[in-house]
């Protein structure tokens, strides 16, 4: 890609910033009041081409991916696994009763009659599922974060690259129109130099906080306890470590790995980086004392060093599950001319100029002929600034009406990539350079230090 700082005269030589199209998505997205928008026709796919699939791990997430999946033309599932027989009720509630149901993901992996699965268990399973399931030469979806250990995503590389089987990490927002035509415009200068991102997520409701509701229906018999467990430490049958996982170090990856990872891929699509190398964080568990183990709020700072690709910056992360003041989140990235706030279906672009002559409040303590000096001086110095004037303000860039979302995209990039039509846009090295960033705010946290990462080899140094 261009040098964002070398771009820069590139982007104002334009006359309008929706001038340009966008390669990867199937629409083009549009300034506020500045044309219409274009629609890139998805590929229509003979019965042949049908992709078999596979469901590990039927619950929230997972029962989202698979009606986003399902929406993609020529998908049809066929197979759905669940530790607790409750869910597998529901997919036949969902998706018929002529689905192969079990509790043990090896009798699904062993049918000839899957071509693909998605993995959505919590996080401790993802690497032996995943591994197994290219071993089995079964494409995979895997949720983010893609591990829970930062070794274990070198695994899951080194299995991909043996196998040659696809594999695609669901962090959904990747494959979004917001992320395209965000990188489309930092490539071409919009902001300028890269300075900060600022990165924040407020819940106010239990349900945000992840106590999800436990099924009254739920006991020893209807959930394979001892299967969940896996790799964690042997503790007593307990429905709210079953049920509500993320709250537990054993099995989840906490705030950073839930909503920190989504974050990581946009950035380092958007900038084409590696990730950061150093981080610090703090915070601490504030109000939901249910037996949790991780914080419920989070500040955690990241340094991306200097590379070809963007300036040194820093990136802010806060997650507040008890944010008093209502909900919301943002993702704004801030640079030396202009900033944009990116969602998956919008842009926010803002163009400001930079004041670089002194006003009033330092110029009283001049006297009147030093000010006259001085105003001359700088006028002198700065020349014409017309051409900083230009491309000021805000432009809106919104996805066109019935886009299918982020999501879906996510899924028609992974199955066109099992068809053998193009590589996925998130594979299992672009997934550890996420979830490795998102990791390591849990390493700093728990030892109470800044923790360093090479983002090339990706690994902790030291």
């Amino acid at each position: 890609m261009k040098n964002p700082s070398s771009s820069r005269r590139s982007f104002l030589k334009k006359t309008t910033l929706a001038t340009a199209g966008l390669t990867a998505g199937p629409y083009i997205l549009r300034a506020e009041n500045r044309g219409s928008a274009m629609e890139r026709k998805y590929e229509a796919f003979s019965p042949n081409d049908q992709v078999q699939l596979g469901l590990i791990g039927c619950g929230i997430q997972g029962i989202f991916d698979t009606r986003s999946a399902l929406e993609v033309a020529g998908v049809q599932l066929v197979a759905v696994c669940d530790l607790y027989s409750g869910r597998l009720t529901r997919a036949e509630e969902l998706w018929g009763e002529g689905l192969f149901k079990t509790r043990d993901y090896r009798e699904l992996l062993a049918r000839e009659d899957i071509d693909a699965v998605i993995v959505a268990t919590p996080d401790h399973w993802h690497k032996q599922i995943t591994i197994d399931a290219l071993n089995a030469g079964k494409a995979v979806y895997c949720e983010k974060p893609m591990v829970q250990q930062f070794e274990e995503g070198h695994e899951i590389i080194a299995a991909q690259k043996r196998t040659g089987v696809v594999c695609q990490v669901g962090s959904q927002g990747m494959s979004s129109l917001g992320n395209e035509k965000a990188r489309e415009l930092y490539e071409a200068g919009a902001i300028g130099e890269i300075v900060m991102l600022d990165m924040y997520n407020d819940r106010y409701s239990a349900e945000g906080a992840w106590q999800y509701p436990i099924p009254p229906d739920a006991n020893p018999q209807t959930v394979d306890f001892d299967t969940f467990l896996g790799r964690a430490p042997e503790v007593p049958y307990d429905n709210t470590r079953f049920f509500r996982w993320r709250n537990y170090r054993d099995y989840g990856t906490g705030v950073a790995g839930d909503l920190f990872v989504h974050a990581f891929s946009t950035l380092n699509y958007i900038l084409s980086s590696n990730g950061p190398v150093r981080v610090l964080s703090t915070g601490g568990l504030r109000f939901w004392n249910d037996g949790r183990d991780v914080p419920d709020v989070t500040l955690t700072f990241y340094d991306y060093p200097k590379t070809d690709t963007h300036a040194a910056f820093n990136a802010s992360f806060r997650v507040n599950f008890i944010a008093g003041g209502g909900g919301g989140g943002g993702f704004r990235l801030v640079g030396t001319e202009g900033s944009m706030e990116v969602g998956q279906n919008s842009v926010r672009l803002q163009r400001t100029k930079l004041d670089l002559v002194p006003g009033g409040y330092s110029m009283i303590a001049q006297t009147e002929a030093n000010q006259a000096l001085l105003q001359a001086a700088y006028e002198e110095a700065l020349g014409n600034q017309r051409s900083a004037n230009l491309n000021l303000g805000e432009t809106v860039y919104e996805a066109p009406r019935g886009y299918k979302g982020g999501h879906y995209d996510h899924f028609y990039n992974f199955f066109d990539a099992v068809r053998g039509n193009r590589s996925v846009i998130q594979d299992p090295t672009f997934g550890l350079r996420a979830a490795g960033a998102a990791l390591l705010a849990n390493e700093s946290y728990y030892t109470s230090r800044p923790v360093l990462w090479d983002p090339d080899a990706m690994q902790l140094v030291g």
